[in-house]
């Protein structure tokens, strides 16, 4: 994470869009914070009610983290009708950005309400790294929202992803369904394997520049 001090009293954190007050300085200056991310395991469902469980804990604490629970959308059809639907990306799992998981808060963590454990477990908890941490920050980096990625279909009907979350990803597309504007791909996470759906919108091909590619197999 970088921020950056302005003369004139303000402090930019670019990568979260936030804004504080600092001391007027006629320097120009940045420093680098390093991150963790943590993940924690908790009941499928519950992941929201678990974050909200634990900021009321840390209201009057100087704990100072940021929860991730990124969701993706998804238009699914129900009673013949299209409602537009918000979905985690990692069911059952919270992650938690903090430069250090100190004794305090991890105790706060684990006494909440639907905890399951840390990764890869309690007893040896660590940040996320490799090829974890590259697939969760491959999501964030698209905001907390994974939306429609942009695709356009070859001559050989093979799926080109020209821009969003499915960009990157194409050799861990499986299955790829026009009808529903879905592409279903196949993540490795936390030593399991598992399915996402992740939605696209189909344009034209010469209103883009070219792309990665998979075969359509509908």
């Amino acid at each position: 994470m970088y921020r950056l001090f302005l003369s004139g009293g303000l402090a930019i954190y670019p990568d979260k869009s936030a804004y504080i007050c600092v001391e007027e300085s006629p320097v120009l200056c940045y420093y680098y914070i390093d991150m963790n991310y943590y993940a924690v395991q908790v009941r499928t469902l519950k992941e929201e009610a678990y974050i909200a469980s634990i900021s009321r804990q840390l209201e009057d604490t100087e704990i100072k983290i940021q929860f991730l629970f990124p969701k993706r959308r998804l238009i699914i059809r129900r009673q013949g009708e299209q409602v537009n639907e918000l979905m985690p990306l990692f069911p059952g799992y919270v992650f938690i950005e903090t430069e250090k998981l100190s004794t305090e808060l991890y105790n706060v963590a684990r006494s909440a309400k639907y905890f399951s454990r840390f990764l890869p477990n309690n007893q040896n908890i660590c940040s996320l790294s490799g090829k974890d941490l590259a697939v969760l920050k491959h999501f964030i980096g698209f905001g907390a929202v994974a939306e429609s990625s942009k695709v356009y279909f070859d001559e050989n009907d093979r799926i080109v992803v020209t821009s969003g979350p499915l960009h990157g990803l194409e050799g861990s597309i499986v299955k790829v369904d026009r009808r529903k504007h879905r592409a279903k791909v196949k993540l490795d996470f936390a030593n399991e394997c598992f399915l996402l759906d992740l939605a696209f919108d189909i344009i034209g091909k010469n209103t883009v520049s070219d792309g990665g590619c998979h075969d359509s197999t509908e």
